[in-house]
């Protein structure tokens, strides 16, 4: 069996993240509605049996709208941290809570998933490592800035889902408030495409076969500034930039013996 990953939505209007192999899952956020979520997986053809946890990043609202509906449908566990939990807007059932404190590793049947503390405006924010077998996953978005423990777990992955939030330009010349663009700038806040592009250049590991880009911002950034700012700098790595709309085809992540290249597959 193999590692598998989906992007159900990626942005700022919801995130909802899939990683699994062929029998069990799990999401990341849950930014999405139910409804929405299962019609995505079902095009994808993932059933949501296969889903054993939910783990979620922070609080924010496009992390956790389809939170409660979906635990209380589907009785799944929520992993999540003491701060995020008690700042939720949302109640949740305490037989599903499982509380965290970053950093930990949790497994869930062949997954092991590492939770990490990140920097972003929220009360206790922590960004995920998916591996099976031999493979990783990354989940990096809200990151604020790229810190050492963002750097250190980047290295690590096969594929990486990597927020590039905002253009520069687009977000300085934007009818956004100065305090809102300092916000969004500052060391709590999000990526660049240029800071995420930095990122990718000087730290990237051997591994890493699999870019995708993701949690655009929709005033502020497009899918085609963030393909040109990454264009000519793939060589061997797939890159691809995740949509705000609709689910990403489902990637199978490889990692091949030493001395082969890894390998995506899209499905």
């Amino acid at each position: 069996m193999n590692l598998q990953f989906a992007s159900l939505n990626s942005g700022s209007n919801g995130n909802c993240y899939y990683v699994g192999n062929e029998t069990e899952a799990v999401l990341i956020d849950a930014g999405i509605s139910l409804r929405e979520i299962e019609r995505r997986m079902g095009r994808l053809r993932l059933p949501m049996e296969r889903v054993k946890a939910l783990f979620i990043s922070h609080e924010h609202s496009d992390h956790v709208t389809g939170l409660t509906a979906l635990t209380r449908k589907f009785k799944i566990p929520v992993f999540i941290t003491e701060g995020t939990h008690s700042a939720l807007s949302q109640p949740l059932d305490p037989e599903f809570v499982q509380i965290i404190k970053a950093p930990v590793s949790t497994q869930i049947g062949g997954l092991k998933i590492h939770s990490f503390s990140k920097h972003h405006d929220a009360a206790e924010p922590i960004s995920f490592v998916v591996s099976y077998e031999e493979s990783s996953m990354g989940v990096f978005t809200d990151i604020g800035h790229a810190c050492a423990e963002v750097k250190k777990q980047f290295k690590r992955c096969d594929a990486v889902l990597l927020e590039s939030n905002y253009c520069d330009t687009m977000l300085e010349e934007g009818r956004y408030p100065d305090h809102l663009k300092r916000r969004i700038r500052g060391r709590q806040g999000h990526l660049s495409n240029d800071q995420a592009l930095e990122l990718f250049l000087k730290h990237k590991g051997k591994n890493l076969h699999t870019l995708i880009l993701g949690h655009l911002s929709q005033n502020n950034n497009t899918m085609d500034k963030v393909s040109k700012v990454f264009n000519g700098h793939s060589k061997r790595i797939e890159i691809v930039v995740a949509s705000r709309h609709k689910e990403s085809p489902l990637f199978t992540i490889t990692r091949k013996k030493a001395g082969t290249p890894n390998q995506l597959s899209l499905f």
